[in-house]
């Protein structure tokens, strides 16, 4: 019974984490391909990803709460016709729930395009050396477009997980990656009659695979007998009061994933300021980190998920089994992964550098920030699937201000004074930046505990 219980919570996160993947495979690509040019590339290149992704993050939350609120739909339709089939009123809700974050995403979407082209004009203003923020403007200009597609993805994502059917993106994962590959490289070699453009088409090649994506899935979702029956893609027919209702969760749901995202953003400008060679090195150590954490999104978002349908058909004695049995699978792969940052920091660090060992400076300083970025995974890892949890419980509100205290009270002071104050440079950011983490996962712990105790114990 327990292992058909783990495999419950497996088989829901690993389509979530392979569509995470998917995304941050395509900036990890990014990084790699910049290696190709030069160091001063990585640190502009990982600048404007660091900063796009603190965008992406925060749009995202805004239609997170979606797959929950299918999920509830679900439960309480089967509890209604006391089977696994649920009533034309779930149907309807289902659909509503569709239309509404498909108009809330594209709105989203727009603003935050125009916010990052805006953003642009004011990277000197962060400390940034005049050649950085030369390099780093097109290629965010570039990426911006991309998000639209993506946001649609994660609508459509959210609503399959919600039934529980989001099937398998591992084709589709790999097909893109090796597509932004080859489209980084033409745009930057020239190849296959393509112009030379350089970071601008490595930005590019990011957004046409973001199309790419999104209209995979949503064949993928269209050959699904069942989820193509309650697919509604008419937007403009969304109601008021539901886009209302998921703006209402997302609000809180993109705040606490932009203040996760901003002290990392913070950070990374911080290290700049420590010069190139910090920069790169940091930005390839966070990239690796940011990998790390889609497996603890998407066990986030499957113990949610499972939450909200426990809550729905009125299980509420199960969701304390639902967490242990999602922090049993985080630790476990986690403590895997540490081995291998430990064990052979070359192999993974050298694809960054373009397998050159010439660049020893930036090297060196990595392989030691790989130390923090253990400590930094079980941290950040935690505290997102506590959030997850919290949501499922209907709490969106805890993790923004957890993150609040633990991030902007805690962690950037101690940036500030470690890397700073007593000199530790980009080593003090990172031992702030994990400190951050670390207060924040200890407040969720004990929201989420004293939560389930009050209400469900």
């Amino acid at each position: 019974m327990k292992l058909r219980q783990y495999q419950e919570i497996i088989a829901l996160a690993t389509p979530i984490i392979a569509l995470q993947l998917a995304q941050v495979a395509l900036t990890s690509t990014d990084l790699l391909m910049l290696g190709l040019i030069s160091v001063q590339a990585i640190a502009a290149g990982g600048l404007a990803l660091v900063l796009y992704n603190q965008v992406r993050t925060m749009c995202v939350g805004m239609v997170t709460g979606l797959g929950n609120l299918v999920a509830a739909a679900v439960g309480k339709g089967e509890t209604r016709t006391g089977n696994t089939n649920f009533d034309e009123a779930a149907i309807d809700e289902v659909q509503g729930l569709i239309r509404a974050g498909l108009l809330l995403a594209t709105i989203t979407g727009i603003i935050a395009i125009v916010f990052i082209t805006i953003l642009t004009n004011f990277l000197s203003f962060f400390g940034q050396s005049e050649i950085i923020t030369t390099l780093a403007k097109p290629i965010m200009i570039a990426l911006a477009p991309g998000l639209l597609p993506m946001l649609w993805l994660n609508v459509l994502r959210q609503f399959a997980v919600g039934m529980r059917r989001a099937g398998s993106l591992l084709i589709v994962t790999l097909v893109s990656v090796a597509l932004n590959a080859l489209l980084d490289l033409a745009f930057i070699y020239g190849w296959l009659g393509l112009p030379r453009l350089g970071l601008v088409g490595i930005g590019l090649a990011t957004t046409i695979v973001n199309f790419f994506i999104f209209f995979v899935y949503l064949r993928t979702i269209m050959l699904d007998q069942i989820l193509n029956k309650l697919i509604s893609l008419n937007l403009f027919k969304a109601k008021r009061e539901t886009v209302l209702h998921l703006t209402k969760m997302g609000t809180p749901i993109s705040l606490t994933y932009g203040s996760e995202a901003a002290i990392t953003s913070i950070a990374t400008i911080f290290m700049g300021t420590f010069g190139p060679i910090a920069l790169a090195a940091s930005n390839i150590v966070n990239q690796l980190a940011y990998i790390v954490y889609q497996l603890n999104i998407g066990l986030s978002h499957g113990s949610s998920i499972l939450v909200s349908r426990a809550i729905g058909k009125g299980e509420e004695n199960k969701i304390s089994g639902i967490a242990l049995r999602s922090f049993t699978i985080s630790f476990t792969i986690m403590a895997i992964i540490a081995a291998f940052y430990i064990i052979v920091p070359d192999l993974i660090l050298l694809p960054f550098l373009g397998g050159d060992k010439a660049d020893t400076a930036v090297l060196a300083v990595a392989t030691s920030l790989l130390w923090f970025a253990i400590a930094h995974q079980y941290f950040k890892g935690s505290q997102n699937i506590l959030i997850g949890l919290l949501r499922g419980l209907g709490n969106t509100k805890a993790g923004f201000t957890t993150t609040i205290i633990g991030y902007w009270i805690v962690g950037i002071p101690a940036m500030g004074v470690f890397g700073y104050w007593l000199t530790w440079e980009s080593y003090g950011i990172w031992f702030g930046l994990c400190i951050g983490f670390a207060v924040t996962s200890m407040l969720l712990a004990w929201c989420f505990t004293g939560l389930l105790k009050s209400r469900y114990q």
